[in-house]
């Protein structure tokens, strides 16, 4: 079986044996490619990389000339025993000790930024990401006026000025490189400095925030920091790149010492590129083993940010017209950006057994025009590192993906999203499946509307079965665990176990036609159940589900118009007998055919405080056909020998 290696200590004139390898990952794929002019490759062929960081200047592009074969397929692996790090970065060296703000530093000068050839947002030591100075130190800043915000303006009309605070924001040094982050409803905005008005408090930006500067939907100013402010640069851990001068300052924490550390500022957006072509993808490559890291993020010089989802924000390795790739045990860390995205015509992809953190953005995406993606049994976490509104795995406008086994924590926004068809246009989002995956800490009270799983629009045959979900807090409304929006049609939600949210376990903005039956859902802060809009067409049918109350209500939002179903359910209120739905008193609630069956009863969990909520023997929930939901299959399963 034909095979080529890569050292960092090799040579890209030498053969690419194991005795004389390759430097490059460039010069591995050229003569993959030689091997496979002419036709199809009749054995597969591996490319084995050996310990070490390989370093890229440009992107690794493979195109369809670098594709395997249906039984033959292109492996990039890790040596036996290695675990090679693919680099989008630089690692910046020849330090010296200066004073800066009254401060031990280190700096270094960087010729390409001062010849305005290089700049870069991030910087890792040792392997851990640092941060550049910002104030305020905890918390965060309020917008003080808002002076183009009248009555009507919109939400989603965004502003290219306001008045902060007196002292705030000051007419710093580089004052064009200092960035405000502002923290609207859903979503971020990260705008540079245009000027400051220190005798008005007026701020004024390079471009229009991506949403009213408001705090959700009400009148008061939103919570902003701002970053990269020199004059704060004073804490250990913290870095300022100073690009007019060239020179990048540090200063060190306790323990780091000059020349002992790695210090990593990335160079590239992007590490990897799989190119296909309409009609004629790249396929049958396989990534194994390998790490992907030190990617940087960057906005266009018009743009803010996303609406939603950091959704623009591109993946550090992307993929458009590829068939049947895979990456397993890999790991994607320490990025700027989405770790992997899958473009327009990609079919048959798959990620399994992937840790994806540090990043600055999210997991996966799986973009319109695409389908049948598999991300399985992956750890991703500590994700919105930079865009906070960045998803664990969003799936846009594409069909039959699965989304299972995965182990989904630590985010400021969702776990999943699944659909990004708003109202009831037709949509080719359909028969996805979010099953057997663990999601916690959500939202982590920063921003607001977001769901541990959350889909949009119609989305015939998609199943959310299976999972576990706890701890989703939102900053203002809208920690739900559940959370079918806008139009969300055709779901299955089932044999899920939902505790510890704020705002629901569940939460239906407008759809039709969903099945929600045989969920746990319980310890909600405010409502358990919500629904927004009534609708002339049957919202959602809710079937043979346990509800556990210790605060708030049963049900929040609008229950107008009994264009719904519930019932054969089982109720718990820990503080005494239910009385009330919510909206009606129980016994007016049932005269309007609703819940005629349900029971309210405790139902005998083992622990539900350690979060166990296996029934005990005689449980009620058997007089509602309820059947126990064994959690223990939930999460990333062993690995395959």
């Amino acid at each position: 079986m034909p095979a080529f290696y890569v050292s960092p200590n090799g040579c890209d004139t030498n053969p690419g044996t194991r005795a004389k390898p390759f430097a490059s990952l460039q010069a591995a794929r050229d003569a993959v490619r030689k091997l496979n002019e002419g036709g199809k490759l009749d054995q597969p062929v591996t490319v084995y990389l050996a310990d070490g960081t390989y370093f890229l200047d440009t992107p690794l592009v493979l195109k369809p000339e670098d594709s395997g074969a249906p039984l033959c397929p292109v492996t990039w692996t890790a040596e036996p025993g290695a675990r090679p790090v693919i680099s989008g970065g630089v690692a910046i060296g020849g330090w010296r000790e200066e004073k800066v703000n009254g401060k031990k530093a280190w700096v270094a000068d960087l010729p390409e930024v001062a010849k305005g050839k290089w700049t870069f947002a991030e910087l890792w030591v040792n392997g851990e990401r640092r941060s550049r100075p910002r104030l305020p130190r905890e918390g965060f800043f309020r917008v003080a006026e808002q002076p183009d915000v009248t009555p009507d303006t919109r939400y989603d009309e965004g502003q290219i000025r306001f008045v902060c605070h007196p002292g705030d924001v000051r007419a710093w040094r580089n004052l064009s490189d200092v960035q405000v982050c502002a923290l609207t409803l859903w979503t971020e905005s990260w705008t540079p400095i245009a000027s400051v008005d220190e005798s008005t408090n007026m701020v004024n930006l390079t471009t229009k925030t991506v949403r009213r500067l408001t705090d959700d939907f009400g009148p008061h100013g939103c919570r902003y920091f701002v970053e990269n402010v020199f004059e704060a640069l004073d804490q250990p851990g913290e870095w300022y790149l100073d690009r007019p001068e060239g020179k990048l300052y540090y200063l060190p924490k306790r323990g780091e010492k000059l020349g002992e550390v790695e210090v990593i500022a990335p160079r590239l957006e992007q590490v990897v590129r799989i190119q296909g072509k309409p009609g004629r993808p790249v396929a049958g490559i396989r990534f194994e083993g390998i790490s992907f890291a030190h990617t940087e993020w960057r906005l266009p010089p018009d743009s803010p940010g996303a609406s939603q989802a950091a959704v623009t924000v591109p993946g550090a390795i992307y993929a458009e017209h590829t068939e049947g790739c895979v990456f397993h045990e890999c790991e994607v860390a320490h990025i700027g950006n989405y770790a992997i995205e899958f473009g327009a015509g990609c079919s048959g992809n798959m990620v399994s057994y992937c840790e994806l953190h540090d990043l600055g953005a999210g997991g996966v995406k799986v973009m319109q025009d695409s389908a049948y993606t598999t991300v399985a049994d992956c750890e991703i976490h500590d994700c919105g590192r930079v865009f906070f509104s960045a998803v664990g795995v969003l799936i846009t406008q594409s069909n039959d993906n699965q989304v299972v086994h995965n182990h989904i924590h630590h985010l400021y926004y969702t776990g999943v999203s699944v659909g990004w068809s708003w109202g009831y246009a037709p949509s080719s989002a359909a028969r996805n499946v979010v099953e057997y995956n663990h999601i916690h800490d959500i939202g982590m009270g920063l921003l607001s509307d977001m769901g541990a799983v959350y889909t949009l629009g119609d989305s015939p045959g998609t199943r959310v079965c299976h999972n576990l979900v706890h701890d989703i807090v939102s900053y203002g409304y809208g920690g739900w665990g559940l959370y079918t929006d806008e139009g969300s049609t055709g779901i299955l939600l089932a044999n899920n176990v939902v505790y510890g949210t704020k705002c629901g376990g569940f939460h239906q903005h407008y759809g039709k036609e969903n099945l929600l039956q045989n969920n746990i859902f319980a310890f909600a802060k405010e409502n358990q159940i919500n629904r927004t809009r009534a609708e002339e067409h049957v919202s959602y049918t809710f079937q043979r589900n346990i509800v556990v109350i210790d605060n708030g209500n049963l049900l929040g939002g609008n229950w107008e118009g009994d264009n719904f179903r519930l019932d054969y359910n089982l109720y718990y209120d820990t503080r005494g007998p239910v009385k009330t739905t919510g909206p009606a008193k129980l016994r007016d609630w049932r005269k309007r055919g609703h819940d005629i069956h349900s029971i309210f009863a405790d139902p005998l969990f083992v622990n539900p405080a350690k979060g166990d909520f296996r029934l005990k023997p005689g449980s009620p929930a058997e007089r509602i056909g309820f059947q126990p939901i064994d959690v223990s299959k939930v999460g990333p399963r062993p690995k395959p020998k």
